[in-house]
C-alpha cells in the first residue's frame, strides 16, 4: 500500500467520531462498526509491514518510523478498550452492564496487559525488568490502598452473588435506601428522605442485607404498639385486626397479622405486619395503617397513652361527645353544641356482611361509626367496584340528611359495627334552634362534594348558572328542614 500511515490515521480518526459522537445511537450498532473500522485498521498494518508486534519499519526516516509506532501502539490500545466493550456488551448480563463492576475491573485489566504489550512488542523495552519492578511497586502500592482493595474485591463478590442489584430497595444494617449505583468501590443508596448514602462495599459485604425488592412487589410493614398490660390480649388483637381490615391498600397475600411480641415490665408490645405492591406506598400506608389501629383501639377503649399515667374515666355522655368532636363535620361546633346534639344520637348493632345503604337511597339519618368497619361499593357495568372502607370516627349520610341528596353507592359492614345515628326529626330540631350552624355544615358539605367532585345529585342547570354549590346546598337545607321565613319558602317552590 503506498500511504499506509495516511490511511491508518484516517481509520483512527474516523473511529474517534464515531466514539465521542455516539454515532448510531445504539450501543450494539455503534460497536460492530467500531469493530469493521479495527478489522480496517488491522489489514493496513499487517499488509504495509506494520505489523504490531514487532518495531515500525523507516528507520531511515526518523517521523514516519515514530508515527508507525504511536500508529502501533493505538492499535494495541483500541483492541483492549473493544474487547472490553464487546464483553460488556454482548457476554455480560444487563443487571452487571448497569452495575459497571466488573466491567471497569476487566477494562482495567485488560489496558495494563495491552500497554505491556505495547512497550514490550512495539517499543522493545525489558518488559520482564519492568514486569519485576512493577511487581515490587505493585505491593507497597497495593499496601498504600489496601482499603480500596478491599472494596474492589468485596464489590467483586457482591457483583458475582448478586444480593441486591440496581433498583432493589435494600436494608443494609440500619440503612434503607433504593440502589442507584453499583461501582468498583460502594454501592450508592438514595434514601427515603432524598439523599444519597455511600456504603462502601467492603461494608456492605460484611453487613446483614435485607432486600425488600425480593421477592418482587411484595414489601412488608410492620408497626409496634406498646399497650397498657391491663389491656385483654384478645380486645386488643380484635381491635388490631378490624384495622388491617379497614386498610384496603394492603395486599390479601400474603396475609396480614397482628400477634403479641412481647412482654415488659411496664407495657405489652404488639406488632401489627402488612404488605403493599409498591415500595413508594410503604411511608403513606404505615401512617394510615397507624391511624386505624389508633381509632379502632380507642373504639375497643384501649388507649395508646404514657405508661404509668392512668387513663380518665369516660362516661357514656362523654364517649358520645368524643365521637362527634372526631367527625370534621361537626368541627365548627362549640361544646355546648356538641353537648347537645350527643343526646339525639341513637346505638345501633350491625352483623358482619350485612347492608346498610342500598343504592340510588336518600339516608334518612348520619351515621357515624364507633367500632367496626365497613365497605363502600359502587356499580358498575363490569361490576361492583370497592371504593373505599369506612372505620371508627368516620361518618357518612351528611348529604342525604342535610341536603336530601341520594347516595349512589352501596354501604355494607365487613365486621360487626356498631353506629350512632341523627335522625332527620334530631337534626332538623337542633338547626331551628342553631340556624347558623346551618351555614357552617353547608360549607364544609359544599366544599367536600367540590374537592372530591362526586355530588351525587347533579344541580339543576338553572341553578348552576347563576348560584354557587354553597348556596344551592344552603337552599335545600333550608327548604329540608323548614328553615326558610314564608316568603323564601315561596320563592323556593316556584323555582322548585
Amino acid at each position: 500500500m503506498k500511504y499506509p500511515l495516511i490511511l491508518g490515521f484516517a481509520i483512527v480518526a474516523l473511529d474517534v467520531v464515531v466514539w465521542r459522537a455516539r454515532l448510531p445511537a445504539q450501543d450494539l450498532a455503534r460497536l460492530f462498526i467500531r469493530l469493521a473500522l479495527f478489522v480496517a485498521l488491522s489489514w493496513d498494518l499487517f499488509s504495509s509491514d506494520l505489523n504490531p508486534f514487532t518495531q515500525a519499519p523507516y528507520a531511515a526516516v526518523v517521523e514516519l518510523h515514530w508515527l508507525g509506532q504511536v500508529l502501533e501502539i493505538i492499535w494495541w490500545l483500541t483492541g483492549a478498550r473493544l474487547l472490553t466493550l464487546s464483553l460488556d456488551t454482548l457476554l455480560l448480563p444487563r443487571a452487571w452492564r448497569k452495575q459497571r463492576l466488573f466491567s471497569d475491573v476487566f477494562g482495567a485489566v485488560v489496558f495494563l496487559a495491552a500497554a505491556v504489550a505495547a512497550l514490550g512488542f512495539v517499543l522493545e523495552l525489558p518488559v520482564r525488568g519492568l514486569v519485576a519492578t512493577s511487581g515490587a511497586l505493585a505491593i507497597v502500592l497495593g499496601l498504600a490502598i489496601q482499603s480500596t482493595l478491599s472494596d474492589v474485591f468485596a464489590g467483586i463478590v457482591l457483583n458475582t452473588t448478586e444480593p441486591y442489584s440496581v433498583g432493589d430497595w435494600v436494608l443494609i444494617d440500619d440503612v434503607e435506601g433504593k440502589v442507584i449505583e453499583m461501582n468498583w468501590r460502594a454501592t450508592h443508596l438514595l434514601t427515603g428522605q432524598g439523599n444519597t448514602l455511600i456504603v462502601p462495599n467492603a461494608v456492605a459485604s460484611k453487613a446483614k442485607i435485607s432486600n425488600n425488592s425480593r421477592p418482587a412487589n411484595i414489601h412488608g410493614i410492620s408497626l409496634i404498639l406498646e399497650i397498657d398490660p391491663e389491656a385483654r390480649p384478645k380486645t386488643v388483637l380484635d381491635a388490631l385486626g378490624r384495622a388491617l381490615t379497614g386498610c384496603n391498600v394492603i395486599l390479601d397475600s400474603p396475609a396480614p397479622y397482628a400477634r403479641m411480641k412481647r412482654a415488659t415490665l411496664n407495657s405489652v408490645q404488639y406488632e401489627v405486619v402488612a404488605f403493599v405492591d409498591d415500595m413508594n406506598k410503604k411511608s403513606s400506608v404505615s401512617n394510615e395503617l397507624f391511624d386505624l389501629c389508633y381509632r379502632h383501639l380507642a373504639a375497643s377503649s384501649v388507649a395508646l397513652r404514657a405508661l404509668g399515667i392512668p387513663a380518665p374515666a369516660v362516661t357514656a355522655h362523654d364517649a358520645r361527645e368524643a365521637l362527634l368532636r372526631r367527625v370534621s363535620l361537626f368541627d365548627s361546633l362549640t361544646s355546648d353544641e356538641i353537648e347537645r346534639l350527643a343526646k339525639r344520637l341513637l346505638r345501633h348493632e350491625y352483623q358482619a356482611r350485612q347492608q346498610i345503604l342500598a343504592p340510588d337511597t336518600v339516608p334518612d339519618s348520619l351515621s357515624i361509626v364507633h367500632s367496626g368497619v365497613l365497605s363502600v361499593t359502587y356499580h358498575e357495568a363490569t361490576g361492583d367496584r370497592e371504593v373505599a372502607r369506612v372505620g371508627p370516627g368516620e361518618a357518612f349520610g351528611e348529604a342525604g340528611l342535610l341536603a336530601g341528596l341520594p347516595m349512589h353507592v352501596s354501604i355494607s359492614t365487613l365486621t360487626p359495627v356498631v353506629l350512632y345515628q341523627l335522625g332527620k326529626d334530631d337534626m332538623t330540631s337542633f338547626l331551628k334552634d342553631h340556624r347558623d350552624v346551618a351555614k357552617q355544615l353547608c360549607q364544609l358539605l359544599a366544599y367536600r362534594q367540590d374537592k372530591l367532585g362526586q355530588l351525587t345529585n347533579p344541580m339543576p342547570v338553572e341553578e348552576e348558572k347563576g348560584t354557587s354549590l354553597f348556596q344551592w346546598l344552603l337552599d335545600k337545607v333550608r327548604f329540608r328542614h323548614a328553615l326558610q321565613e314564608a316568603s323564601q319558602v315561596k320563592q323556593t317552590n316556584k323555582s322548585a
